[in-house]
């Protein structure tokens, strides 16, 4: 069933808290976000997100949240699906925080009638591009969140994959350097969050010389050095770059995919991200079948998780399973 009325949308990552309501269709009406606030408890960072979501409410002019089909919401991983208890590792506020039952009391009263449904931010990405972006009228997409953390989302014959505890498609833990690679924050050695997330990837470049003892600084930060040639700032875009190829090649090789879907912060980046991933992507595919995957930037940019979200809502029976 496709549900017509506003949907409350969200989506929290370690960098920024996102929120919109959108229309039946996907269309945002209206969004607004906020940096993710640190070193603050459970209940603060609820605040800063109660308040952000009745901003957009009022802005959209939905006084009676009985008007609302529902709310969407991608969080970053892993949780308990679909109960939406969360625990993101880059958000260390929220350990088994009952996001899904606190969203439900606050906006909806706890009606049943009314979806509260919290999924993977990176699964709301995936399911928002292959819905209305990139991956429209594509069977088989990975969407991908490359910014503070990297995670992903895997549709498979036109079907969102969950996987037993609805964390399938987290391909920012598959590991790209078992040898020499950092530590990662599941503490696994060498997993492609570890290298090519944001605060990592600048780690790295000030170990090597980059901007050395400056704090505060971030991917933006090196993308711009990158993009003026400064050398360092090079090489931690290549070093992401080939660790996403080398990740990507594994999971075409496996899924038979078809498109893979690049959004979150770092993706703004361009060539100084995609360059070396298509050679390294190049380099691990060897198969026919493989060769033809298609790596590209989200089209829904920014927002793909947003109307990921309003997806899970307007589209459930497309993308959600957890009722």
């Amino acid at each position: 069933m496709t549900r017509r009325g506003p949907v409350l949308v969200i989506d929290i990552g370690g960098t920024k808290l996102a929120a919109g309501v959108a229309e039946s269709g996907g269309r945002l009406i209206t969004w607004s976000q906020v940096p993710t606030p640190r070193d603050v408890d459970a209940e603060q960072l609820w605040r800063t997100l109660e308040s952000l979501l009745l901003q957009v409410l009022t802005v959209a002019k939905v006084d009676d949240f009985n008007s609302l089909s529902g709310i969407g919401c991608g969080c970053g991983g892993p949780m308990e699906w679909p109960a939406g208890l969360v625990s993101p590792l880059n958000i260390p506020a929220w350990r088994d925080f009952p996001l899904r039952d606190r969203l439900a009391a606050r906006f909806v009263g706890g009606r049943s009638d009314v979806p509260v449904r919290v999924h993977n931010d990176a699964v709301c990405m995936a399911a928002g591009e292959h819905w209305r972006g990139a991956g429209r009228g594509r069977r088989n997409v990975l969407g991908m969140v490359v910014s503070t953390g990297v995670g992903g989302g895997l549709i498979l014959d036109n079907h969102l994959i969950n996987g037993m505890s609805g964390n399938a498609g987290h391909i920012g833990h598959v590991v790209v350097d078992p040898d020499d690679g950092p530590l990662c924050v599941c503490g696994a050695i060498g997993c492609l969050e570890a290298i090519a997330r944001g605060p990592g990837l600048t780690a790295w470049a000030q170990n090597e010389g980059w901007r050395p003892g400056q704090p505060g600084v971030t991917a933006k930060d090196l993308a711009g050095d990158a993009a003026q040639g400064h050398g360092i700032a090079r090489a931690a875009m290549r070093r992401a770059g080939r660790a996403l190829g080398i990740a990507i090649a594994s999971a075409t090789n496996l899924c038979d995919l078809e498109v893979v879907s690049i959004g979150g912060g770092l993706s703004q980046a361009g060539a100084l991200i995609f360059d070396p991933l298509q050679e390294s992507l190049a380099a691990h595919t060897m198969l026919d079948f493989a060769r033809e995957v298609r790596v590209v930037p989200a089209a829904l940019g920014q927002h793909a998780g947003l109307v990921g979200a309003a997806a899970m809502i307007v589209v459930g029976h497309k993308y959600w399973t957890g009722d």
